[in-house]
C-alpha cells in the first residue's frame, strides 16, 4: 500500500473523463482491452460523475477499485459549476 500511496503523491492522478487510453494502461492492471472498456463506459455514459462509477466497468471489482483509488479523479461536466473554480 506504501508503494501506491508514494506513486499517488508523485503523479497526478488520472482523469477518468479525459484520459486517453495510453494514460489509462498507465494505472496498475489495466491493459488495453480495459483502457477502451473504460473509454467506451464513458462516452456511453457521458462521463464517470464519481470514482466509484469506475466499477461499473466489466473487469473491474472491488479489489481493483481499491488499488486505484488513489490514482484516479473525475471533474464534472462542462455543463456543470466547473468555471467557479
Amino acid at each position: 500500500a506504501s508503494a501506491a500511496r508514494t506513486l499517488a503523491e508523485t503523479a497526478a492522478p488520472v482523469n477518468l473523463n479525459t484520459a486517453t487510453p495510453a494514460q489509462l494502461e498507465g494505472l496498475p492492471g489495466v491493459g488495453p482491452a480495459l483502457a477502451q472498456r473504460i473509454v467506451d463506459y464513458r462516452q456511453q455514459n457521458g462521463g464517470f460523475k464519481k470514482i466509484e462509477e469506475l466499477m461499473n466497468v466489466r473487469g473491474i471489482g472491488e479489489v481493483s477499485f481499491l488499488k486505484l483509488k488513489a490514482l484516479i479523479t473525475v471533474t464534472p461536466a462542462r455543463t456543470e459549476r466547473a468555471a467557479t473554480q
